[in-house]
């Protein structure tokens, strides 16, 4: 539990350092290529490469040894991490709401700490691993035809394919049993893994791009965090310590709802630029307010 609640951190933090430069870079001319350029160049950018690095590695170190409900759930309180250090970092002023979402989610992933049991027991069949490696294609081909998705809904189907995409990694980590270079070319998990991820970031960009950043992040917490969790319970074996089923299943809830209400920040937010001075409406002595800019917990 504790590598799941570093990954969410290095994911929640690393989004904001990645605003911070890009929103620093974005000074000169060009388009986004150059854009990115000049963003790799600020040292922030890079420190919030090397903390999604970290966090994949802190993620397939809990899913080793933790149910993925649990992983599931912390991960998706990276949200309130970008929250609290976009607060701090970017000026970004939490309304008291939102303060509360994140003493909800520290609530439930506090029940969730105390309820969860160990990893379960059971081995992926083949059926299991083939029908991952279906949902991380579908996933992708979600992804690519976005452009004929109807506009009214976009968002969200795009939103909820990209958490499903970000499930499919968390399953197919539990399902690689072996690191040797031939079984794992040989295990449709490994696929799975691969795609799942690709397909889960194409089919956010394309969420975010096209409707709804909040509703689209909602969507992707809800898709990243209720299948694979049922998943972990029903075919790998996932169980909490004796006599507390309940009160994972409540830590569970709290901490999903808690990360909803924070769907503004699944891309860290920048601050609106100041209006110009009007003889009638004199400028502003602080940004106003905030809307989203073009970052994201990064996935594997």
């Amino acid at each position: 539990m504790v590598c799941a609640l570093g990954a969410a951190g290095c994911f929640g933090t690393a989004t904001v350092l990645q605003a911070m430069a890009a929103r620093a870079a974005d000074t000169g001319g060009g388009g986004e290529a150059a854009l990115l350029l000049r963003a790799v160049r600020q040292w922030r950018y890079l420190a919030g490469l090397a903390l999604d690095g970290l966090g994949f590695l802190l993620q397939v170190a809990a899913l080793r040894s933790t149910p993925i409900y649990a992983v599931g759930a912390a991960l998706a309180s990276s949200l309130a991490v970008t929250a609290v250090v976009a607060a701090r970092l970017l000026r970004v002023p939490l309304s008291g709401r939102e303060w509360g979402a994140v003493g909800v989610v520290c609530a439930g992933l506090a029940l969730l700490g105390v309820a969860s049991g160990t990893e379960g027991d059971r081995g992926g069949s083949s059926a299991l691993e083939y029908a991952t490696l279906a949902t991380a294609v579908a996933v992708l081909l979600l992804g690519l035809g976005a452009g004929r998705l109807p506009e009214r809904g976009r968002a969200a189907v795009l939103g909820l394919g990209a958490g499903l995409g970000f499930g499919v990694v968390e399953v197919a980590v539990r399902l690689v049993d072996s690191l040797a270079p031939s079984e794992l070319l040989a295990s449709p998990a490994t696929y799975a893994l691969l795609l799942g991820g690709g397909a889960a970031f194409l089919s956010l960009t394309s969420a975010v791009q096209r409707g709804s950043v909040t509703t689209a992040t909602a969507a992707m917490v809800i898709g990243e965090t209720i299948g694979p969790a049922a998943v972990g319970v029903v075919w790998l074996g996932d169980r909490t310590r004796e006599g507390l089923a309940w009160v994972a299943a409540l830590g569970f809830l709290v901490a999903v709802v808690g990360a909803l209400a924070l769907a503004r920040f699944g891309e860290a937010p920048r601050r609106t630029p100041p209006r110009p001075a009007s003889p009638e409406r004199p400028a502003p002595l602080a940004d106003p307010g905030v809307y989203p800019g073009p970052s994201r917990r990064p996935g594997p």
